[in-house]
């Protein structure tokens, strides 16, 4: 079961890992208080990543479930990023959170 969910499991994980990157970043932004809906959702999208990963590492028969949610987030989280592509971080965390929800959705239609 792993070896079938192992793409979406290393696009979340790494998802995971720029979301955190970007949230901590935005904190460092000269105006913190106009990053707050990106932080957020750096924080929503990397908390589910990492459950739909782990979900997905344990076989659990609610993966598929899970990943359709964490596409939504994705989604929302890209959709916020791409609203601040002149930094860096922001930019990539997009990158990340658009291969995710692919990946996420290629899950669910499987």
């Amino acid at each position: 079961m792993y070896l079938a969910y192992r793409t979406c499991i290393e696009a979340c994980l790494h998802c995971m890992s720029m979301c955190n990157h970007c949230a901590s970043s935005c904190l460092q932004e000269k105006d913190v208080d106009s990053m707050a809906r990106c932080i957020r959702l750096d924080m929503e999208c990397a908390t589910i990543c990492r459950t739909a990963a782990e979900l997905m590492t344990m076989g659990s028969q609610h993966a598929n479930a899970i990943c359709q949610i964490c596409a939504d987030i994705c989604q929302a989280c890209m959709e916020e990023c791409e609203k601040h592509t002149a930094m860096d971080h922001c930019r990539q965390c997009a990158t990340a959170c658009r291969t995710c929800a692919e990946e996420c959705l290629s899950m669910v239609a499987a």
